[in-house]
């Protein structure tokens, strides 16, 4: 079931509200950006994201075929989530669990987690190795 968290960057400049169902699962993937982040994300339609402040805070990262924007906090560095397209076209927003106010330790161990092998381009199957992640 879905349920409003609240979240943002180190210095506070960028706050958010998402409506995430984590029952749904979190992903953990080995592309070169969130093997260097350790990012832990829950994906969720774009209207279920609301920027509460910041917009002129975020920066952009793009990279390989640029069709995912890596938004991070320009003053702390913090990247709290991405945005990008899906493939049916309809946005969506990758939230980063590490950014989610009022997360316990023991709400964190309890996700389910879906592993994908993003080094290679393949969403649909995990890599061989996972522990690292």
């Amino acid at each position: 079931m879905k349920q409003t968290y609240t979240g943002g960057c180190h210095c506070g400049a960028v706050r958010y509200e998402a409506d995430i169902d984590l029952s749904q699962g979190t992903l953990k993937c080995n592309c070169s950006m969130c093997r260097k982040t350790r990012a832990w994300l829950a994906g969720i339609g774009g209207d279920d994201f609301r920027l509460l402040k910041g917009q002129e805070a975020l920066s952009d990262y793009q990279f390989g075929r640029k069709n995912i924007h890596h938004l991070f906090c320009k003053h702390c560095g913090v990247k709290s989530f991405g945005r990008a397209a899906g493939p049916d076209g309809k946005m969506f927003v990758a939230v980063m669990l590490a950014t989610v106010d009022d997360l316990s330790d023991a709400d964190l161990a309890a996700m389910p987690v879906m592993y994908v092998d993003g080094r290679n381009d393949n969403f649909e199957a995990a890599p061989a190795e996972t522990r690292y992640l």
